[in-house]
């Protein structure tokens, strides 16, 4: 049996960063608290992506007061699914996926059908504040519902996967994608019971998955390999990470993107302070490549170029 020592080296070696690190080297020096409303409201975020010439879903609505709702069952009419999204929202909370209807109830992603009073009431909630950072009332985006690439047909239990990446002063540094579950609901993420899968940077190849606690090949619901995957346009993801770095002026930021089987990679959201449960994913720490970007600051070598800051992440950063 290690003891703590031994453990505390052997996380030093594979560069693993605590959650105090991150903060105080990385959130505080690198994201500056004026542009945090660039990507902590959802709809600044879309904004800013299509000034950018970035995908993004289609938004249908912004629903900002209550009386808004009596009248959105008809401007939603014309539209067979959707996503309602609280614009302040974390972990995925207040997410509402409709896939279809029946009559004048909405079908959820789970199959359970919602009466018109029922979808009110949960846009209500999102209203007030219920699923918002702080509690604060918040805003609602209702926006296209994203069909996901057929390539994760096999390895999804009842929702959308998407992909996170990890941007370091405008370089891609680790990346994974996030499974959904039975016992997740269908919903990608990880808190909620979701699967994480590491990306390797150069080839865009799956690697492994973390479920919980527990280092998993297979899909759980599924029985499929989650390893040896290979994300489509896997560059073009890259190069739209890279430019988030320029998008939202903040050094440390998780890009989260969709892959339609229509639209290709969609910006989903931006994150000023990314979970670390990434590195567990691809079972390699995240200190060692920031630590390489920092060495290309100290040197005044940063480049400019997204296309030159992705071929530098596809040399230096591969997963083993």
């Amino acid at each position: 049996m290690l003891t703590p020592f031994e453990i505390a080296r052997r996380l030093r070696r594979i560069g693993l960063m605590g959650i105090g690190c991150r903060n105080a080297e990385f959130v505080l020096a690198y994201n500056q608290r004026r542009f945090y409303p660039r990507v902590d409201d959802k709809l600044v975020t879309k904004r800013l992506a299509l000034e950018a010439g970035l995908p993004v879903p289609d938004l249908y609505a912004v629903v900002s007061e209550e009386h808004q709702l009596a009248e959105l069952h008809e401007k939603l009419r014309c539209h067979e699914q959707f996503v309602v999204k609280p614009a302040h929202g974390s972990g995925g909370d207040g997410i509402l996926v409709i896939t279809g209807r029946r009559g004048d109830r909405y079908r959820r992603s789970n199959g359970h059908l919602m009466t018109a009073e029922e979808f009110e009431h949960h846009l209500s909630n999102g209203l007030s504040g219920l699923f918002s950072l702080g509690g604060h009332p918040d805003h609602l985006l209702i926006e296209y519902c994203v069909q996901f690439d057929p390539v994760f047909d096999q390895v999804s239990y009842k929702g959308v996967p998407d992909i996170r990446i990890i941007v370091f002063l405008g370089y891609p540094v680790m990346a994974m994608i996030r499974l959904p579950t039975r016992l997740s609901d269908g919903k990608a993420n990880l808190h909620q019971g979701a699967i994480g899968v590491g990306i390797d940077i150069p080839t865009g190849l799956t690697r492994r998955g973390v479920w919980g606690t527990e280092i998993i090949r297979d899909h759980p619901d599924t029985e499929h390999s989650i390893v040896g995957i290979e994300i489509p346009r896997w560059d073009e993801l890259l190069q739209m990470a890279a430019r988030c770095y320029e998008l939202s002026q903040l050094g440390y930021v998780g890009v989260d993107f969709v892959l339609d089987r229509h639209r290709g990679p969609l910006i989903l959201e931006l994150n000023a302070r990314p979970g670390l449960a990434i590195q567990i994913a691809n079972g390699s720490g995240l200190l060692h490549r920031l630590r390489k970007v920092q060495a290309l600051e100290a040197e005044g070598r940063l480049s400019a170029d997204p296309a030159e800051r992705v071929a530098f992440a596809r040399e230096h950063f591969p997963t083993t």
